[in-house]
């Protein structure tokens, strides 16, 4: 089906009316992006070339079913689980290696997601195809370079950076990353998770997350009658569970009073507001939060004005969960 088709809707007509991108753009992005990847594999001693190949198979395997749940349920699924799981497989004891490979797997499978939401909104915004390709890979290169900067800058001028002395410049998915590097590049996952260590029962995770969505489909299709059958659905219930590493305590909090409030009173009591500016209002204090933290590090943090104290922001990681930090023992790591 094209865009011109008759049977489509009236965005899609109105598009048809731009070029569309050409096929070889891609190709060439992914040549060249392979290209540069083998010759970083055959350059390191940590990586063997065939890790570019492996990375570019999977990507291929798991894209159109995670791109089909992100379109219908609005959840980026990145499965960093299964695929840390694999990769401490092919490099056992190669923290460095399984770190490049973690990248190229799960940053393709995001950047990919997110590109396709992209191109969902020029669609629906009417801005030409092949501006829009232009834009997000000039701004892609541009967004690479300024990000290196910022990190190698702060890396170098702020004292005990992501370290716990400095609760100002916290690093929590760098912090879950270097983890995750232990646990699956250097521990392996045969010491972690093998039978008989104290991690074991976690794998019955993996059997219960198979069969839940199976035991809803079944009840569903027995009782179709009951309405609210059809509203469960395990894996959207379960994916926020991927931001426990390194998400706060508090944040999940937050996020549970923000969503009821929008999603369960307001949809219910006030549900022509809720279809008119919930998104918008959404998009508004994400926006909002980035412009916060803009403001409260120029005016705020730099002229060494601190958030007064009080019991709320308590523990080691300042959001009054001291225990939130603690490991299978209950030690909490001060400094």
């Amino acid at each position: 089906m094209t865009l011109s088709d008759k049977k489509n809707d009236i965005h899609a007509k109105l598009m048809s009316h731009y070029p569309e991108v050409f096929e070889w753009w891609y190709y060439i992005i992914l040549f060249l992006s392979f290209v540069l990847g083998l010759i970083y594999c055959y350059s390191s001693p940590l990586l063997p070339g065939y890790i570019m190949i492996v990375a570019i198979v999977i990507n291929f395997i798991i894209m159109i079913p995670t791109g089909i749940i992100v379109a219908v349920t609005n959840i980026m699924f990145i499965l960093d689980v299964p695929i840390s799981m694999l990769n401490s497989f092919i490099l056992p004891g190669n923290p460095i290696g399984f770190l490049t490979l973690q990248a190229y797997i799960t940053s393709c499978q995001y950047q990919t997601i997110n590109f396709l939401c992209s191109f969902k909104i020029a669609h629906y915004m009417k801005i030409p195809p092949r501006i829009t390709f232009s834009m997000l890979l000039i701004c892609s290169i541009i967004a690479t370079i300024v990000n290196y900067i910022t990190a190698m800058y702060l890396l170098n001028n702020i004292p005990n950076i992501c370290t716990h002395k400095n609760l100002l410049w916290k690093c929590l998915q760098t912090e879950s990353s270097f983890t995750s590097s232990v646990i699956w590049g250097v521990v392996g996952v045969r010491k972690i998770f093998g039978v008989g260590s104290i991690y074991y029962p976690i794998l019955f995770g993996l059997l219960i997350g198979l069969v839940l969505p199976i035991i809803s489909w079944f009840l569903w299709k027995k009782f179709p009658n009951i309405k609210w059958l059809a509203c469960i659905d395990f894996p959207i219930f379960l994916a926020a569970t991927n931001m426990l590493p390194p998400a706060p305590a508090a944040e999940y909090v937050t996020w549970f009073l923000v969503g009821f409030i929008f999603n369960f009173i307001l949809y219910r009591y006030a549900h022509v507001w809720w279809e008119k500016y919930a998104y918008v209002f959404s998009a508004g204090m994400s926006c909002g939060v980035a412009i916060c933290g803009f403001i409260i590090f120029i005016a705020l943090q730099n002229n060494n004005s601190e958030f007064p104290q009080w019991w709320g922001i308590g523990g080691p990681r300042r959001d009054g969960c001291p225990l939130a930090i603690a490991n299978y023992s209950g030690f909490v790591l001060t400094d």
